[in-house]
């Protein structure tokens, strides 16, 4: 409290006296020597003249000591001693003054901004209409015409940045699997799964189970399952939609425009159409056991756009007995017979590359279809004497011997290629070149053709088992996914390797074959594959499969031209 060491106890008027005579005596040595005047006894205080320093009288009621001292007013010369009959000294030395820097930290930070009015000099300056010399201009657009012409057209003809799009979507760069889905019910029956197909909205997956292993005639009860993965609370072993199905389901498709249509082929030659927004009785349309339909297993359907109805499609099949159907729809609930094909061994177009000998002895079941995107009416089948044949729907000729049915067949083979070492159970014409088309079989190996020449561009061994399935992608000309026996989905970009598989994915624990897989077209990660063991897994793949690099197309046609030469 007290910045002496004087005892709260001490006489205020000794500490006065004291003070005044530093302040009186300082006033002197100031003044040269001379005495200041006291104020006359009579008054108050008796304070001093000369320094006009009041006395005690001012301090008026008696303060506590230590009040006093802190309003004491700094005298210069005075330095408190111990007691008051201490000497005070002439000099007056502070104490020192500590100082220190502080900031303050915000917890939070804001970003302000001001708006300030603009100024009437500065409005009155945009006010003032702009001076252009036209005359200049124009004679400056006159000289570069020429130049900015030809360089417009330089860019407009070149080809840098062809297929190339922005991704705005964050990039994956592992591919991982989103789903396992399976119907536990098909599963305990030791069914497999036989086809896969999205649907138009491609938030839809279904799947047809049946058996691929058992070649003698099947009538045990199968199904048709779909999941919509856009639905909340997804349950992967609780199909959103289950039917039951009289005879094993060997394929289904999507129609391409109404999502809730699905075709399938069956075990026993039929086709049937469903329509999931039906729950009592999804059929809609079937063919019944006719002349007409396949004596032999469906294995492919595929929907065509009816040229004379807009709204309406029609649906091909192709079986083992060598027939390839096209089928319209009725009203009364049937499947009718619209044209037909067939494929017959004598009826094959040879060539001076392949063996002679094998043309007798060659099957002619049709396993699987592909049309191309490019040239209307024209598609790729594979058998299983090992040989992919171009076809034509807009083929006269009369296959022989003509089958028994209500309408007559044709003969749609125009070119056969170089073959596997088995039977052919897929192929795939690309979306992106106008001749290539990939197929692969039992022997395990990829064939890239050109529809210009027999011979394959090249052929990849890739599995010690058979392979069945094989599938370009939607979105990326150089990349394309096969389905092999020993339980693995290959994905291939070709613009790494024309050798070996970019990637490998485990369908299964137990290597059991994978059958089928399908790419979807509007969500392009998403690549669906089936399994012997029953499963469906949806796989999410990287960017790498999904986005197409700026020279990919040159790429393609310069990989066919350079091979074909």
């Amino acid at each position: 409290m007290f910045t002496d060491r004087t005892a709260p106890g001490a006489d205020v008027q000794s500490l006065w006296r004291s003070a005044r005579s530093a302040r009186c005596e300082a006033v002197r040595d100031s003044r040269g020597g001379a005495a200041p005047a006291l104020v006359p006894p009579g008054r108050a205080g008796g304070g001093c003249q000369g320094c006009a320093f009041p006395g005690p009288s001012v301090i008026v009621p008696r303060l506590a000591p230590s009040l006093f001292v802190r309003t004491l007013p700094q005298v210069p010369g005075l330095q408190r001693g111990p007691g008051p009959s201490a000497p005070a000294p002439k000099t007056c030395q502070t104490g020192k003054i500590s100082t220190a820097e502080a900031a303050a930290q915000s917890h939070t930070a804001r970003d302000a901004a001001v708006q300030t009015e603009q100024s009437k000099d500065a409005v009155q300056d945009f006010q003032q209409e702009v001076q252009v010399d036209y005359t200049g201009l124009l004679s400056f657009l006159q000289r570069v015409e020429d130049a900015v012409i030809k360089e417009l057209n330089k860019n407009w003809k070149s080809h840098a940045f062809d297929g190339f799009e922005v991704n705005w979507t964050d990039q994956d760069e592992i591919v991982l699997c989103l789903h396992t889905l399976s119907y536990p019910e098909a599963q305990d029956q030791n069914l497999q799964v036989t086809g896969v197909s999205w649907n138009a909205t491609g938030s839809v997956i279904a799947c047809s189970y049946g058996r691929l292993d058992d070649g003698d005639w099947s009538t045990e009860k199968s199904y048709v399952c779909t999941w919509n993965l856009d639905r909340r609370g997804l349950n992967p072993q609780h199909p959103d939609l289950v039917v039951d199905v009289p005879s094993s389901v060997m394929c289904l498709a999507f129609h391409p425009s109404q999502p809730s249509l699905i075709a399938g082929g069956l075990f026993s030659g039929e086709l049937v159409v469903w329509d999931t927004s039906r729950t009592e009785d999804p059929v809609i349309w079937r063919t019944g056991m006719t002349d007409d339909t396949h004596t032999d297993p469906v294995y492919q359907v595929h929907w065509l756009p009816d040229t004379r109805h807009r709204n309406h499609a029609r649906l091909m099949s192709v079986g083992t007995d060598g027939k390839i159907l096209v089928w319209r729809e009725e009203r009364d609930g049937r499947l009718a017979l619209a044209e037909g094909f067939a494929i017959v061994a004598q009826q094959i177009p040879r060539s001076t590359r392949l063996k002679k000998v094998a043309w007798g002895q060659a099957a002619v079941g049709v396993t699987s279809l592909s049309f191309s995107p490019f040239h209307a009416g024209v598609f790729v089948v594979g058998v299983e004497g090992g040989y992919c044949l171009r076809c034509s729907t807009s083929a006269q000729g009369p296959a022989l011997p003509r089958p028994r049915g209500s309408v007559p067949l044709r003969a749609p083979a125009e070119l056969a290629f170089s073959p596997h070492a088995g039977p052919v159970y897929s192929v795939s014409c690309s979306p992106f070149h106008r001749n290539l088309f990939l197929s692969c079989g039992t022997d395990g190996q990829v064939h890239l053709h050109s529809m210009l020449q027999t011979q394959p561009l090249f052929a990849l061994q890739l599995s010690k088992k058979y392979l069945f399935c094989v599938c370009w992608s939607p979105v990326r000309p150089l990349v394309f996914a096969a389905a092999s026996g020993e339980g693995e989905v290959h994905l291939f970009d070709l613009g790494r390797s024309t050798q070996k598989p970019t990637v490998s994915l485990k369908q299964s624990v137990s290597d059991c074959p994978v059958y089928c897989l399908e790419f979807n077209t509007k969500h392009t990660r998403l690549l669906a594959a089936g399994d012997a063991a029953g499963t469906v897994k949806v796989w999410q793949l990287s960017s790498d499969f999904t986005e197409q690099g700026p020279r990919e197309m040159s790429h393609l046609e310069q990989l066919a031209n350079e091979i074909m030469d």
